[in-house]
């Protein structure tokens, strides 16, 4: 082991180890002083700390950071540069020997940090237990020494509250660590690591730490997530800059903008369309396409001129229902029609019958008793019930639901006809878009915006049905189907002749997306990681799966006889039949990995062959945009098969922006692509208790990081778009579907924009052509692969 160097060491791939004394000595259960208040910080016990610096043994290493020890008030500290060059930036703490936490209970991790840069850190506390991991994050303001930390352990951590995270427990100034992702409920009775790490930093972030503890939580009251949801949605505890307290404040807060946006008019060097009417005018074929101009890719309008892609998606209110713990006994509401096309988190409010009604009961206390106020079914704001059949993830199997939001537009707006309340929102959204200087709307738009002939529009489409699937225990929404079942191909049929009835040939509709996020695989690591897929397919009965089928039928072309395959996979299966019945592997050898590669690709291709014939068929002048691929979800083979079907490439990247090597890829495919998702949150500042996936300190912060974001997105030659996720606040207690309660809209639950985004927005939109237009051409970069982190983005 090397001995401290007292400056920077650069170190890549855990290459450099330094010894520091003593964790797993019995000096690592031996608290410290009881920890000192700040302000309205409480007083804790510490239980053990876990490294200061000082005296404490461990095996201090970095992957793509630099780090040194240096003196500081209290002693040694250590300073940390997370590097730009990688995906992932971090210093691990390995434990000489497995820490075991089980013998404490509610308890947390603490550490003192102080951002030295000059912008925000997103640091991620990962947790490492007998092979199992917690992820969590959160938003370090610059210029400030504080203390911050991450619940491990007690009441707060196993409620079950069904959304994201909860509220702080206790009071306290203290930041509090933000729950992303890992096995929530790890054992820790085997520690052996604590990582420090960024993920995707734009710029090079410095962070000073020190004294890292575990500490007892505060005693607090277990009813602490009793009432804290108001009438109109918001935080009850909480006061933030956008809040409405009342019916008049509600009024006056949107006479003042409607006022404003009377005034507002659309960008002047803006075509009808959207598109770059200073620019270049190429010819116009009466609908949107992709073109390559002087080296970039652009979209063009359909007058003919350049035209990129930037707006909000999921701007409907289908996502604004949160699970309010109540249930119906009858089981008629749960009818699911198998020839239905929408699935279930798409679909808008529905009635529930008085029948349904009379069988309502508490299914959930922990969820009811979040509200201090909801109305009664019959009750002028009651229509704002509504219910799901299933929930993704959350506190029930099923539930009634409500939608704070849609109550605020009919508080806000009236009613003068049955949901009239939705046209003026309607109308005022459009208004919005134009005014904030958006090109478009992005994916997931309510269907009731398609006639409109203002702000130009993406259709999409689910292909769902009772076809057969490949599952792998990997899903992160749903099961791969197999869309080698000809139910497959005539669901894909049904649902994208749906969406031509809905779009009506509309040249306002700029092209289609079609399904999201599907968990292909990944894009790096091992065998059994990236080709799941395959795997699991290979491991199916060829009679029951026609992947498997067809899977098989190319196998046995190619290799003729079973001594051929054995020989070449360097595997025992005993015959053909065998093969076709399923085979499993322990042992992954250079040829089987080239045939699970062909696997996939042959997948990939089915799939989008499908989905591109299909629109071919009714959809011909429109774009086929793809399926939104997930940074975890985007292997090079289902890559390689959306370039030959695909119009535009579409990618769900939540990062802190578009890292260069990552899209060198680009340049080989020389196709045009857009993002599908992006968002920044904060939670400082408006009364939720979750930011998102990518952490901003407030929303000044985040309005800067969204900036930052589009400039990487408008930089890079083959980009042609960007759509930030959302339009709308998840509600404070989360979205039905799974729980989602993010700050990642550009207004909140009550309809009120954030100024700061909304300054950020207009600001890019005013100078977005003539910057990109003009900006010279990226030189291609030489990827040094070894410098490249392996770690993938985690879903949303």
């Amino acid at each position: 082991m090397k001995p401290i160097n007292r400056c920077f060491i650069p170190v890549v791939a855990l290459t450099s180890v330094l010894l520091l004394n003593g964790c797993s000595s019995d000096k690592a259960s031996e608290p410290k002083n009881i920890d000192k208040p700040s302000s309205s910080t409480p007083e804790y016990e510490t239980l053990s700390v876990l490294t200061n610096f000082d005296d404490v043994h461990l095996d201090l290493s970095a992957e793509n950071a630099n780090f040194k020890v240096i003196e500081g008030k209290d002693g040694n500290e250590l300073d940390i540069e997370f590097l730009n060059t990688a995906r992932f930036s971090g210093v691990h703490l390995d434990f000489e020997t497995p820490q075991d936490w089980t013998k404490y209970n509610e308890y947390h991790v603490a550490l003192d940090v102080e951002n030295t840069g000059d912008e925000s850190i997103q640091l991620f506390l990962s947790i490492n237990s007998a092979g199992s991991e917690l992820h969590r994050h959160i938003a370090i303001p610059t210029g400030e020494r504080m203390t911050i930390f991450a619940p491990v352990d007690g009441v707060f951590w196993n409620i079950g509250s069904g959304f994201r995270e909860n509220p702080k427990p206790w009071s306290t100034d203290e930041l509090m660590f933000i729950l992303i992702y890992g096995n929530y409920f790890m054992s820790n009775d085997s520690v052996t690591r604590i990582s420090l790490n960024t993920r995707t930093n734009m710029a090079n972030k410095h962070l000073r730490v020190d004294n890292i503890r575990l500490r007892k939580n505060q005693e607090y009251d277990e009813t602490f997530l009793h009432d804290f949801v108001d009438e109109y949605g918001q935080n009850a505890n909480v006061d933030f800059p956008t809040k409405i307290h009342s019916m008049e404040e509600f009024r006056s807060v949107h006479d003042k903008e409607i006022a404003a946006l009377d005034k507002s008019k659309p960008l002047p060097d803006r075509s009808r369309f959207g598109g770059w009417k200073d620019g270049p005018k190429l010819d116009a074929t009466g609908f949107f396409r992709a073109e390559k101009v002087e080296g970039k890719w652009w979209m063009v309008d359909p007058e003919g001129y350049l035209f990129f892609s930037h707006g909000i998606a999921n701007v409907r209110l289908a996502n604004m229902f949160t699970v309010t713990g109540m249930d119906f006994k009858d089981d008629s509401i749960r009818y699911r029609d198998p020839e239905e096309l929408t699935p279930e988190d798409s679909i808008g409010a529905i009635d529930i019958p008085e029948a349904v009604l009379a069988t309502r009961y508490l299914a959930s206390d922990v969820r009811r008793n979040m509200f201090n106020w909801l109305p009664e079914h019959d009750d002028p704001l009651g229509n704002h019930y509504s219910y799901r059949r299933s929930f993704h993830g959350g506190p029930l199997p099923h539930g009634e639901t409500y939608s704070f939001y849609r109550a605020n537009l009919e508080r806000k707006f009236g009613e003068t006809t049955k949901n009239s309340f939705l046209k003026d929102w309607q109308e005022k959204t459009l208004t919005r878009m134009l005014d904030w200087g958006f090109t478009s709307m992005g994916n997931w738009v309510d269907p009731a915006f398609y006639p409109n002939e203002q702000v130009p529009y993406f259709a999409n489409g689910w292909i769902i049905g009772d076809f057969k699937e490949i599952k792998t225990g990997n899903e992160i929404w749903h099961a791969m189907p197999d869309v080698f079942d000809p139910e497959f191909e005539r669901r894909a049929d049904l649902t994208i002749a749906q969406i031509a009835k809905e779009i009506e040939g509309s040249p306002w509709c700029v092209g289609v997306f079609v399904d999201n996020e599907k968990t292909w695989g990944y894009r790096t690591g091992p065998v059994e990681r990236r080709y799941f897929l395959s795997v699991a397919a290979m491991g199916m009965d060829a009679a029951e799966s026609p992947a498997k089928a067809a899977f098989s039928e190319h196998l046995i072309g190619k290799y003729k006889t079973i001594d051929t395959m054995n020989e070449r996979w360097g595997t025992t299966i005993e015959s053909l039949d065998a093969l076709k019945k399923g085979v499993t592997f322990s042992e992954y050898n250079a040829a089987l990995e080239a045939d699970l590669s062909d696997m996939l690709l042959m997948l990939s291709n089915r799939y989008f062959k499908v989905v591109h014939d299909a629109l071919e068929k009714v959809l011909p002048n429109h774009l086929y945009m793809g399926v939104r691929m997930a940074t975890w979800g985007m292997p090079q083979e289902t890559i390689e098969a959306a370039t030959t079907y695909t119009d535009v490439l579409s990618f769900n990247v939540y990062d802190e922006g578009l890292q260069p090597f990552d899209w060198e890829f680009l340049r080989e495919v020389d196709l045009p692509a857009v993002i599908g998702e992006f968002h920044v949150g904060a939670i400082s500042d408006n009364g939720l208790t979750h930011p998102g996936l990518v952490f901003a300190s407030d929303q000044s912060d985040r309005a800067r990081k969204y900036r930052v974001y589009m400039d990487s997105v408008s930089g890079h030659d083959n980009f042609v778009g960007a759509h930030w996720f959302q339009y709308i606040d998840s509600p404070l207690t989360g979205r039905a579907f799974d729980g989602e309660s993010y700050n990642v809209g550009f207004v909140n639950t009550a309809d009120v924009p954030y100024p700061e985004m909304i300054n950020m927005a207009k600001d890019f939109n005013t100078s977005l052509y003539p910057e990109r237009f003009n900006r010279p051409l990226t030189v291609p970069l030489e990827v040094n692969e070894t410098e490249k982190a392996t770690t993938e983005a985690v879903p949303n």
